[in-house]
């Protein structure tokens, strides 16, 4: 959602000034790429772009491709090959032996429903969205760039990732559309005020995601307040809402504060919830819930204590990473182990 909102702003600039643009998305990936299903480049007339759709191989041919889909004023693809090892053809380095569609729409400022309208319509939901748009015509049709968003249970996503399925029409044409899955952003709830929550805090805002902070008001301090979304009291903790998107961190250093603040939180069923300190401590956590509330914390499918990847982090700054890596695992459903060790592809495909 980051790249999104990157987009939406130079958009606006562009549009502001009156100079044209056009916006590259990866619409299929064969073999191995750096960016998958979805990835975007805004590009304006005038050079300016945000964004990416590989490692940086394609985007200076993207960039000529998209001015020129400005100045034709017609969605069109190009096909990045390179499956075989040899780039000569298109005379770039891709270098990741893969197979790359990327569409050009040039964008009309006058239209509401231009896609960077569309997207900047889903930028704040909290809920998967599903949108649709025809990538391959039959011959003799046109691409009409065209985005629009369906409801989330008329399609079927493999393992719920965007994908390009084939469609053939009444007069047995075949044309392709691609079914993209726009994932909410996470928001991050951290609960503490001492001096390691800023590190993360920051770590956070690079990613994109929303973060809120829970601790004592007093302790906040004026660069917390300028780095996260919302600052909190411990009084106000319950009003928080809690979708599958929100993760919780608690690293108050307080035993006690972190235990009031599971029990706000654990009847929500956060799909993470991370505990700072060590194993013991977690277990008399949870002795005391289960003998005063006759709750099991660490029953709990989802909790994560001590908190974070075992990365050796000492610092705060450290910290942070093992903390938002963990969480990235988590959402994404991967073991956070290394690479070098995974068996088959970095990506399901």
């Amino acid at each position: 959602m980051k790249e999104i909102r990157n987009i939406i702003a130079l958009y606006d600039q562009l549009r502001e000034q009156s100079t044209p643009s056009a916006l590259a998305t990866v619409v299929s990936v064969e073999g191995s790429s750096y960016r998958r299903i979805g990835a975007r480049l805004l590009v304006g007339a005038d050079g300016r772009y945000t964004g990416g759709i590989s490692g940086g191989c394609l985007e200076g041919d993207a960039l000529r491709r998209a001015q020129r889909a400005i100045h034709q004023d017609q969605p069109s693809k190009r096909i990045y090959d390179t499956l075989d090892g040899d780039d000569r053809e298109i005379g770039i380095g891709l270098g990741c032996n893969g197979r790359i569609e990327v569409l050009f729409i040039p964008l009309d400022y006058a239209d509401p429903d231009n896609q960077a309208e569309i997207l900047r319509a889903r930028t704040d939901t909290r809920v998967p969205r599903i949108l649709v748009q025809t990538v391959t015509a039959p011959p003799g049709e046109a691409l009409t760039g065209r985005l629009r968003e369906i409801p989330a249970e008329s399609v079927e996503l493999p393992h719920g990732r965007s994908t390009v399925v084939d469609y053939t029409d009444d007069a047995g044409r075949t044309w392709q559309r691609l079914y993209e899955r726009l994932r909410p952003e996470l928001h991050l709830i951290v609960v503490g005020d001492n001096y390691d929550i800023l590190p993360l805090a920051t770590t956070v805002r690079y990613l994109g995601w929303r973060c809120s902070v829970i601790g004592t008001r007093r302790k906040f301090t004026a660069e917390l307040s300028a780095t996260v979304e919302r600052l909190y009291d411990y009084s106000q903790a319950a009003s928080l809402p809690i979708d599958d998107y929100t993760a919780v961190a608690c690293m108050s250093h307080d035993f006690h504060r972190d235990k009031e603040m599971v029990q706000v939180f654990l009847p929500q069923s956060p799909r993470y919830l991370g505990l700072l300190g060590p194993r013991k401590r977690t277990r008399k956590m949870d002795a005391e819930l289960l003998e005063e509330s006759n709750v099991r914390l660490l029953a709990y499918p989802h909790l994560y204590s001590p908190i974070g990847l075992d990365i050796g982090a000492e610092t705060p700054e450290e910290i942070s990473v093992a903390v938002v890596t963990e969480i990235i695992s988590v959402f994404r459903d991967r073991s956070g182990t290394l690479l070098r060790d995974r068996e088959g592809t970095i990506h399901a495909r």
